[in-house]
């Protein structure tokens, strides 16, 4: 295995370099594509073992160089900017795809979003569909992960952040149930994808770590950081479905998923480890 290669896309990103750092302690070569070499993140992930070759999911030439002899290729594009998805989402997908299957990589792992395949028709997550549908039609082995509502999310310095004036917890009701997954489990389950190919290639998973209700969430972030935090309800975004009974209507399996990777995460686990100090450092700096 360890002669084997995976590059991976978006890897200063948060699934991208937890995808790294699960590969690298399984023993696989790692091929990170960043823009910029010189960055912290990057560094952080040269001093880890990681190869690094600058490129850009929007310039298939370097897409190409960066895939040429790789074993496999991990698909995850850039985070969100507000208010609507990136335009180019699509085009960066494609290219990945194109150039694993033109570099002859024997596995991509592309990760998409829970509920993409329910027809939400959230613009956001319909990019993601469109995706997997142009992967699913390239002959070419895959595997796609559909995380749902990252724990770090709440943790996030921008709007959605529980400090920020749309937080997230402010849209999911008291009572309303919600599947979370930690972004560390995300890189999980896709080294574990290109370590047992025979058990995840053409599988579409939907992946979490835990169902809470918006409540737990709320009790988990009031005592990491020490206080009360404002919960005053939101008008529901798309993505909340009108019976409140669950955020997007999230479906997976955590007891099927928790027998395939014993170490996933609940909430609970999440803050314990890193949740916590994620929460206060972001408290901290909206009150800055």
């Amino acid at each position: 295995m360890s002669d084997n290669l995976v590059l991976v896309t978006g890897a200063t990103g948060k699934q991208g370099g937890a995808t790294a750092r699960h590969l690298l302690a399984a023993g696989w070569r790692v091929r990170a594509l960043v823009r910029d070499p010189g960055s912290p993140a990057a560094a952080r992930l040269a001093a880890a073992g990681a190869e690094l070759v600058a490129g850009d999911m929007t310039d298939r030439d370097s897409l190409d160089r960066a895939a040429a002899g790789a074993h496999g290729v991990f698909s995850a594009q850039p985070a969100i900017p507000q208010p609507r998805h990136d335009p180019l989402e699509v085009r960066m997908g494609r290219n990945v795809a194109d150039a694993a299957l033109a570099a002859g990589a024997e596995h991509l792992v592309y990760t998409s979003v829970g509920g993409a395949d329910r027809d939400t028709g959230f613009d956001q997550w319909e990019t993601k569909w469109q995706l997997e549908q142009y992967t699913r039609s390239l002959d070419l082995p895959y595997t796609v992960l559909r995380p749902v509502m990252f724990m770090e999310n709440h943790a996030s310095l921008g709007p959605h952040g529980a400090f920020g004036a749309t937080a997230l917890i402010r849209m999911i009701t008291p009572e309303t149930t919600v599947q979370v997954i930690a972004v560390d489990d995300i890189g999980a389950f896709a080294a574990l994808a290109f370590t047992r190919p025979d058990e995840y290639r053409g599988v579409e998973l939907e992946i979490a770590g835990d169902e809470v209700t918006g409540a737990q969430l709320a009790a988990g972030i009031e005592a990491a950081v020490g206080r009360p935090i404002d919960t005053t309800p939101l008008a529901p975004p798309q993505q909340v479905r009108n019976d409140g009974s669950s955020f997007a209507g999230w479906q997976a399996d955590i007891p099927a998923l928790r027998r395939r990777y014993p170490g996933l995460m609940t909430f609970d686990t999440w803050l314990d480890r890193t949740g916590a100090e994620l929460l206060r450092a972001a408290a901290a700096h909206a009150a800055a």
